[in-house]
């Protein structure tokens, strides 16, 4: 069978893993990192892993919702005058009181002086020597917040399991929490191997091409809300990978590497990998993407460290970084939402598959008759990086399909940030 990049196939339909399979085996592996006290920036964006409850009212005094004069409402309709004694503003801690024919100057945000039930808006009031006169009617509570207005103590204000946003971070602050106890972002090390890599700006030698998987990886990395590390390329040789896996799994909570985890005589990734852990290598039921492997490394660590070994194509590598990746990190980070958005899109355009595989086609998107089409990137090989750089989604063809027509709905899971 022919695949949708021109390239000829030929596996044992036996040996292939599903890839719902090796997806629920990787995501079953996955818990949650253990929780860790961070300051409020360094919070925002991680799931909360405790109820957070306020102590006390917010706000916790009556305040003015706006510039004017306090006054007693009885004593001030329309036409009357009352004589200004005094003037309040926000933060003011000075004891202010307003008695029967009196208004006190008030800002926004200040305390309520005592004896005062509501506030004239300067806009409807005449101050003159001393004096304000009143032009509209004030009712009792107008203009007025009372304490307790936004949050009353002992309210459950966030509760665990949510990720933090910006206005959790200043509802924290706002019931004096400085701290927040969290799932901390992943810390993720991507690694790139092979002979023939080099760096984005070097001169290309025969043969060798330029790393692209290591940055696009690591941005992917990022995108899903971990913190992550691109290592130098690491050349073909056991005792090098080996050290730059050592190295890099000091300080990571998972390894993400690219490249060696196929059937070749130099993909001693693999390998490598396998010695220093429980790795195993596994054909999946996909294309792109079929050699994976996935597993934890423990040498020379106190504890398992998930790790990734996706092959080196560089649309191979961001579909499994998709396919499998990606909700593995947004379970290390304590979340629910560990899938894409999908919808259903109507080709506009026939699909080929290989057999016995589920294809992931980079597809582009239009909105028509309050329906979605599709429409492949172009040409799909595994190498073919522009494919993914066009596209709105991912086309999902079954493995029991060997074509979809056009015409036919299909499910794409979109690549938007989340």
């Amino acid at each position: 069978m022919t695949d949708p990049g021109g390239h000829q196939h030929h596996v044992d339909p036996g040996e292939l893993v599903s890839v719902e399979d090796h997806r629920r085996a990787v995501l079953s592996a996955i818990t949650p990192l253990e929780p860790i006290e961070l300051n409020l920036f360094e919070a925002h964006g991680c799931v909360l892993v405790a109820d957070v409850i306020a102590d006390a009212d917010i706000p916790s005094f009556t305040r003015s919702a706006m510039d004017g004069y306090a006054v007693l409402a009885e004593t001030a309709g329309p036409g009357a005058t009352l004589r200004v004694t005094g003037e309040v503003a926000a933060g003011t801690r000075d004891p202010v009181r307003v008695r029967p024919g009196e208004a006190v100057r008030i800002m926004t945000g200040a305390p309520i002086p005592a004896g005062a039930d509501a506030v004239v808006p300067v806009e409807v009031a005449d101050e003159r020597d001393g004096k304000m006169q009143v032009r509209a009617t004030p009712m009792v509570g107008d203009h007025i917040r009372p304490a307790g207005e936004d949050v009353r103590a002992g309210t459950t204000v966030l509760r665990s399991g949510r990720r933090l946003g910006a206005a959790d971070i200043g509802m924290l602050a706002s019931v004096g929490r400085g701290r927040a106890l969290v799932h901390p972002r992943p810390r993720v090390a991507v690694i790139s191997t092979g002979d023939e890599l080099t760096e984005p700006e070097a001169t290309l030698a025969p043969g060798q091409i330029r790393d692209t998987n290591s940055y696009t990886l690591t941005a992917m990395a990022q995108e899903a809300g971990a913190t992550a590390f691109r290592h130098t390329i690491v050349r073909d040789d056991r005792r090098a990978l080996i050290e730059a896996f050592e190295g890099a799994l000091s300080h990571a909570d998972m390894l993400v590497t690219s490249g060696g985890v196929s059937a070749g005589r130099y993909d001693l990734v693999k390998q490598v990998l396998a010695q220093l852990g429980d790795v195993r290598s596994t054909k999946v039921g996909m294309q792109p993407g079929m050699p994976q492997a996935f597993g934890f490394v423990t040498r020379p660590l106190s504890h398992p460290v998930p790790c990734f070994g996706l092959p080196g194509n560089p649309v191979s590598a961001f579909v499994s970084f998709e396919v499998f990746v990606r909700p593995a990190l947004r379970r290390l980070q304590g979340r629910t939402d560990l899938n894409r958005p999908r919808i259903n899109a109507v080709l506009d355009e026939p699909l080929r598959s290989p057999q016995h595989r589920v294809s992931f086609i980079r597809v582009t998107l239009r909105r028509d008759d309050d329906a979605w089409h599709a429409r492949a990137t172009g040409p799909q090989g595994s190498g073919i990086l522009t494919s993914a750089v066009e596209a709105d989604g991912l086309a999902e063809v079954p493995s029991d399909r060997t074509e979809v027509p056009a015409g036919e709905a299909v499910v794409v899971h979109l690549l938007v940030s989340q």
